[in-house]
């Protein structure tokens, strides 16, 4: 299946229990509802990580839709997913950044091979097969890289989102949970989009009655005094245009808009190892699919590989950022139980709109940032919890110390944002580090434990692949 889908039901009415599969839809105007709630969960860390990498946040929204869209007919729409901005990038954009010389051009070209690289990765394991990828990232692991990046997050929210509006923030959390748990049907599948929508409407009404607000101002970077909702940016904007080219600012600094890659071999191999965490989350994806619909995916592991690679190639092709799986929508389908690829390319197109139009970008880009806090801190909680979920469908057994120690290491080193300077030039940090730690321990841990330790291990996984728990996924 890669485009028609199946009518759910009446299209309209769901159970508390029913999950949309991803070759099912509900009617249109919930499809495109569900749709904006997607666009409205990935837009906040797609526009503003490529900032952080010095690139152009509206190339990279246009280009996460074009790139969704390639994703989904690769793996013929069976693994629903939204390519967002890869943040596993950033700390070693920042690094080559500080290179002398080095600049968009040199970043975006060391991104590029880091997604060729993907794709050879993807190619391998479509070929050898999903036993192979099940022994190499059996269930302990990729349910503690979901973990990670999900609860890696956290800091977005704790230092970014919340300070801009604690209150508005604590009022659209509330909400949104009343919504996700007492609406019945539809509503309250499209609870995280009730809640920005509330959100919004909130914060203009407090700038009404209560004027500006005294708090960190994202924009600049420091507490300010500040409208929460300043549509100054979208009356400005144009309807109509198309992203710049980079070019020099009066201060002599570069302005990244899109441009052509340059290729440097100090810059691809400070950038390389974010494949690893890039590969492992794009598994992680796969496998959190499959828990929850119960559906085979383990044959689109390595399709799916392939397609963020193909991804990141393109987009860095032209001067966008990285492209990956993207956790806030992962929490979304867990949160609606609906998985329809229809609701994905759906918030593609209007991503791909949005690159076009200066204006409606900018109406989502003035989102306050009390807003995101309230239901970014429900979605990437979720994230985190959705490793949890296959940690125990999977049966791990963390009384194993196998299981146990190298996990505990990998997870806090991903969630605290642990570095390692190797030199001047190269680290590794976060969800990569912590990444590289739980894969290389476990097996680690897999050659130097004692023989009942390992005895215990293989026999439960003996008896999960006879009950087709780890081979075909519940």
């Amino acid at each position: 299946m890669s485009l028609g889908w199946k009518i759910h039901g009446d299209g309209k009415s769901l159970g508390p229990e029913e999950v949309v599969a991803p070759d099912e839809r509900l009617s249109w105007p919930r499809t495109i509802g569900l749709g904006v709630q997607h666009v409205g969960a990935m837009f906040g860390p797609t526009f503003v990580v490529p900032l952080l990498m010095g690139l152009d946040a509206r190339l990279a929204v246009m280009m996460s839709g074009i790139t969704t869209i390639m994703f989904l007919l690769v793996v013929k729409g069976r693994v629903p997913a939204y390519l967002g901005t890869s943040g596993a990038f950033v700390g070693a954009v920042v690094v080559v950044r500080s290179q002398p010389g080095a600049g968009s051009a040199e970043v975006t070209g060391a991104i590029l091979v880091a997604g060729v690289v993907l794709v050879l990765l993807g190619v391998l394991i479509h070929f050898a097969g999903s036993r192979v990828i099940n022994k190499v990232l059996p269930p302990v692991v990729t349910g503690a890289i979901l973990m990670m990046i999900g609860f890696n997050l956290a800091p977005v929210v704790a230092d970014t989102y919340w300070p801009q509006d604690q209150w508005v923030a604590l009022f659209v959390m509330l909400f949104t949970i009343c919504c996700a748990v007492g609406l019945r049907g539809f509503l309250g599948r499209i609870s995280i989009f009730l809640g920005l929508v509330f959100g919004y409407v909130l914060s203009w009404v407090l700038d009404v009655t209560a004027g500006p607000i005294t708090s960190f101002d994202a924009g600049v970077g420091q507490i300010t005094t500040h409208l929460r909702v300043n549509w100054q940016q979208v009356q400005d904007a144009d309807w109509i245009g198309l992203p710049m080219s980079t070019m020099m600012g009066a201060d002599g600094k570069e302005i990244a808009g899109w441009h052509a890659p340059s290729f440097s071999i100090a810059a691809i191999l400070i950038i390389l190892p974010a494949v690893v965490a890039m590969t492992a989350g794009t598994v992680g994806h796969v496998k959190a699919i499959a828990e929850t619909t119960g559906e085979d995916l383990d044959p689109m592991i390595g399709r799916s590989v392939i397609a963020v690679g193909l991804g990141t190639v393109v987009a860095s092709s032209v001067g966008g950022s990285p492209v990956c799986t993207y956790g806030e929508n992962i929490g979304i389908m867990a949160a609606t139980r609906v998985f329809s690829s229809a609701t994905y390319y759906v918030a593609a197109g209007i991503a791909v709109l949005f690159g076009f139009s200066p204006k409606f970008g900018a109406l989502f880009a003035a989102m306050p940032g009390g807003v995101l806090a309230g239901s970014t801190v429900i979605l990437y909680g979720m994230i985190g919890l959705l490793g949890a979920q296959i940690w125990k469908e999977s049966g791990v057994d963390f009384g194993n110390l196998i299981n146990m120690v190298p996990v505990s290491a990998g997870v806090i080193i991903g969630i605290g944002n642990t570095s390692v300077n190797f030199s001047d030039s190269f680290s590794l940090s976060g969800i990569s580090l912590g990444t590289i730690v739980v894969i290389g321990g476990y097996h680690l841990c897999r050659v130097i434990a004692p023989v009942q330790l390992l005895a215990s291990i293989d026999k439960r996984q003996a008896k999960e692949t006879a009950q087709g728990l780890v081979d075909s996924p519940r």
